[in-house]
């Protein structure tokens, strides 16, 4: 069974809006990570840990999970202080 995250990513430093950060992402994470011997770089030959789905809802994200037999983790957005 895959395993995903869904959650909102933050906003760039580069963005002063709230514009674009309201979708829910679901990450694939990576089976068997390797460590390149030459660089140090990590690697795999999974390459749906590349993939990143957006969904307009957190609903949709885990209704697309159950549908497909996803193992999710959801991560909950946190409050911005005023």
């Amino acid at each position: 069974m895959r395993k995903a995250k869904i959650y909102i990513p933050n906003k760039s430093p580069m963005q002063s809006g709230r514009g674009k950060s309201y979708k829910w992402v679901l990450e694939f994470e990576t089976r068997d990570p390797t460590r390149n011997p030459l660089m140090g770089w990590e690697s795999s030959n999974d390459t749906l840990s590349e993939l990143n789905l957006e969904f307009s809802t957190k609903e949709l994200a885990i209704e697309y999970a159950k549908k497909n037999k996803i193992e999710v983790e959801i991560i909950e957005p946190k409050k911005e202080k005023l």
